[in-house]
């Protein structure tokens, strides 16, 4: 018998509470609770964020994967070496089906997942996409045992990351804005590390939600070091509440597309 997935409190953001008036507080997704999600999009402004820890959802996934992942998905899972990167594969992806599942009210194996045109070149290999009416919008990260997801009724993006090593935080130097570089050169070691995990988690959020990822220059945008985040045209970029020594963010487009 299959095993649904429910959140649990903390409860997901609500529309009542837009992006930007604090750190967001995903919900986490635990096996064997019920149905999902609860409710329908949230509204303006405002996006659903789902913590999976992978670990707790191994044994689940594993006997769900063969019925809920598309053969695009069950080939990319084979071609992990490693137990662990496969299993949270398989984890963090059939949550994303069963949620989506939920949003659309329909089997997670009937949920068909593509990809956007790239905002750089026009290509198939943009950000993931569902076809909805009203449009729903997602995204995904996953670090080590963690995996954070989104949805909205605009672009978003998500990101978590473990706090990096110092070595790590130097070698990278080149992916910040001068102006991001600056800030943490006048910073002590550790937080310095900490400053580093925000700027990357927002950057990665925000050119996720864009579309285009990695491919673009992570140092052409400014995203500040700080608690806040700075401001980026036509989105809202907030800190996500996540444990251990990680760091999270979330970018959700709430205004117009910049020209």
């Amino acid at each position: 018998m299959s095993t649904t997935l429910s959140p649990v409190p903390p409860v997901r953001r609500t529309t009542a509470e837009p992006l930007g008036s604090g750190p967001a507080e995903p919900a986490l997704l635990l096996p064997g609770r019920g149905p999902v999600p609860a409710a329908g999009l949230p509204g303006e402004g405002c996006a659903d964020l789902w913590l999976v820890d992978t670990a707790a959802h191994r044994a689940t996934a594993g006997a769900q994967a063969p019925a809920v992942l598309d053969t695009q998905e069950q080939a990319r899972a084979a071609e992990f070496l490693h137990r662990g990167d496969r299993d949270g594969y398989l984890a963090s992806h059939v949550a994303l089906r069963r949620l989506l599942a939920g949003y659309l009210r329909q089997g997670p194996s009937a949920v068909t997942i593509s990809r956007a045109p790239c905002p750089g070149c026009g290509l198939p290999h943009g950000r993931p996409v569902v076809a909805a009416d009203p449009p729903l919008h997602f995204s995904l990260s996953h670090c080590g045992e963690l995996s954070l997801l989104a949805f909205a009724a605009a672009p978003v993006g998500v990101d978590i990351e473990a706090l990096p090593g110092a070595r790590t935080v130097a070698e990278a130097a080149e992916v910040l804005h001068p102006r991001e570089a600056a800030e943490l050169a006048f910073l002590g070691p550790l937080e310095r590390r900490h400053a580093f995990a925000r700027v990357w988690t927002r950057k990665e959020a925000y050119l996720k939600g864009i579309g285009i990822g990695l491919a673009d220059n992570p140092a052409g945008h400014y995203v500040g070091s700080g608690a806040v985040p700075a401001p980026l045209p036509g989105w809202t970029v907030a800190p996500v509440a996540v444990p251990g020594d990680h760091h999270a963010a979330v970018a959700l487009r709430t205004g117009a597309a910049p020209g």
